[in-house]
């Protein structure tokens, strides 16, 4: 299915077995759980142990958009996403086909649809040729816009951290929480 950055595998994040065969596809092995993707803010609320202020305020300023919080996910969740230690990477999508899809199933595991290592697909049938028959069904919406990966905070600590500088500047993460963001080895945008 189509979202604000690329082309994206989506699984039921609530069963295991439909986690276990979005990695099979993804050619990956459960040290790299999928993020998960949410039609609506408030779904962060129920999926993690709480939500720091710092945290809402990144959401609410950048979602939907290309911002991916990692946050300790609640202990009540009955999921498998694979090695995560306890957190969950959630991100709610821009694009509105995306955002249809999660308003009638809820949580998704998400994943780019492409083999690992090989480049992220533009389209459906970008998707098609990498992924084959271990896709069921394939969403066209035409090309992706844009091919930057989403901005990663951790949020797992007392200071959230930038782990990857994506698709939003620095400088616009900053202008939310300034003073309270930890750069370890990220590059400036």
């Amino acid at each position: 299915m189509p979202t604000d950055t690329v082309y994206g595998i989506g699984a039921d994040a609530f069963k295991t077995w439909s986690v276990e065969a979005l990695l099979r596809a993804k050619e990956r092995g459960r040290d790299m759980a999928p993020p998960v993707l949410v039609g609506n803010r408030k779904v962060l609320d129920g999926l993690t142990i709480s939500v720091p202020e710092s945290v809402k305020e990144l959401a609410g300023a950048f979602w939907p958009g290309p911002l991916t919080l990692i946050m300790h996910y609640s202990p009540t969740l009955s999921w498998d996403l694979g090695d995560t230690d306890g957190t969950v990477a959630v991100r709610m999508p821009m694009h509105p086909v995306a955002l249809e899809v999660l308003s009638e199933t809820g949580p998704m595991a998400v994943s780019s649809a492409n083999k690992s290592g090989q480049p992220p697909a533009a389209t459906a049938a970008d998707a098609k040729e990498q992924m084959g028959y271990s896709v069921q069904v394939y969403l066209e919406a035409g090309p992706s816009m844009d091919n930057a990966p989403s901005s990663i905070v951790d949020c797992t600590g007392e200071t959230p951290q930038l782990l990857r500088a994506g698709a939003l500047p620095l400088e616009r993460i900053r202008s939310i929480i300034p003073g309270t963001l930890d750069i370890p080895g990220a590059e400036d945008n």
